[in-house]
């Protein structure tokens, strides 16, 4: 694979989380009672990721992942790798539509940095398995995604006693996920994905008016996201490319946000110097295609037209025709097609079959090889 061919975003492309395997699963139940090693664990998730890799080549992606199989949250975990921050539990977890996650958030200990963080060994193992063929991919939470969780409900009081000002909370959250691209290039990464639910919850307008209760524009604190992000990106090696996923929520099938881009795409798509977007469009909650006319530049954006949601396989037909709906704004050759979001983003996994799962790909495969 050429060095062109293998910057992502690829036309046959995934957003990262597998549904794990029971015996992982159970492995890491056994982790936490008590009954399994550690060492035992990392040899159950090395062969867990071993074998996924073999079938994410197998059914011909250009990129591969670990599924996120070392963790229990697409976003918790790699927070709680950072220096200064640790696991902590709360009464109420994130409410979804019809559901409640487990009770569990990212709370600070300290000023954060960023040496040290445990996902560049995670990636060194994925890298193994790069050849010609395929591109190590590694998915982060979004640093806005950082800074929305440290401001969330009482988290706010306890990052207080350590940022009395959010300037300087923003600037550390920016100089820790420095720290870490860092050492991520270092280890030969070169495609990173920043997962990123808070653009979401802006498209809800009855979550934001509820949230922000006229305090503050959606408009300011899209600027604010923006601007962390960037901070972060801006001054990266030129071959290391950052792309973005916007989530609307995605948990054992269900959903936390509903809502078209509007209210964010001028901000998101023209402000945010990412290379690509990958977008859910999976459903009517996700609006239509006119808010990608502020994709500005050559940015590129990844429609996730198959959900991950159901087990139902889309026609094929219709989804060949909302590509070419999206392709009034934007050129076909700057679209691709995946999934809308991961298999599992967190541990429990949507409600799927991996037999199930692997169909979706192929469907995806199926379709971007005869639109492309």
């Amino acid at each position: 694979m050429s060095q062109k061919k293998k910057r992502a975003p690829f036309k046959f492309d995934i957003v990262g989380s597998f549904l794990r395997p029971e015996y992982l699963k159970e492995a890491r139940e056994g982790f936490k009672n008590g009954t399994v090693t550690e060492e035992e664990l990392r040899r159950t998730e090395d062969k867990a990721i071993r074998e996924l890799i073999e079938k994410q080549k197998e059914i011909g992606l250009p990129v591969i992942t670990d599924g996120e199989f070392r963790r229990s949250w697409w976003h918790l975990d790699f927070m709680w790798g950072l220096q200064g921050v640790e696991r902590q539990e709360v009464s109420q977890g994130y409410a979804f539509h019809g559901e409640v996650t487990r009770g569990e958030t990212a709370g600070l200990t300290g000023k954060i940095s960023g040496e040290n963080h445990p996902f560049v060994e995670h990636f060194k193992f994925v890298k193994l398995f790069e050849d010609e063929t395929v591109t190590a991919r590694q998915t982060i939470p979004a640093p806005a995604q950082f800074l929305a969780e440290l401001e969330r409900g009482d988290n706010l009081e306890q990052t207080r006693t350590f940022y009395q000002d959010e300037e300087s909370l923003i600037q550390d959250i920016a100089a820790a996920y420095r720290t870490v691209l860092a050492d991520l290039y270092e280890a030969g990464c070169r495609n990173v994905q920043f997962d990123d639910c808070t653009w979401g919850m802006f498209c809800d307008t009855k979550y934001w008016e509820a949230r922000q209760n006229g305090k503050k524009s959606v408009e300011e604190e899209a600027r604010k996201y923006v601007r962390v992000n960037n901070l972060v990106i801006e001054g990266q090696p030129e071959d290391l490319v950052i792309n973005t996923h916007v989530c609307r929520g995605n948990y054992h099938s269900t959903w936390a946000s509903s809502g078209g881009y509007a209210p964010i795409a001028p901000h998101l798509f023209s402000e945010e110097n990412v290379s690509a977007y990958y977008l859910e469009y999976d459903d009517e909650r996700s609006g239509d295609f006119e808010p990608l006319k502020y994709v500005d530049g050559e940015k590129q954006v990844v429609l996730g037209l198959v959900t991950t949601k159901s087990p139902k396989l889309e026609e094929k037909d219709r989804i060949i025709a909302k590509i070419r709906k999206a392709s009034q704004y934007i050129p076909l050759e700057r679209l691709a097609l995946s999934p809308q979001c991961g298999f599992a983003s967190t541990e429990e996994g949507n409600i799927l079959t991996e037999e199930e799962q692997w169909e979706k790909l192929k469907l995806v495969k199926e379709i971007s090889e005869e639109v492309w």
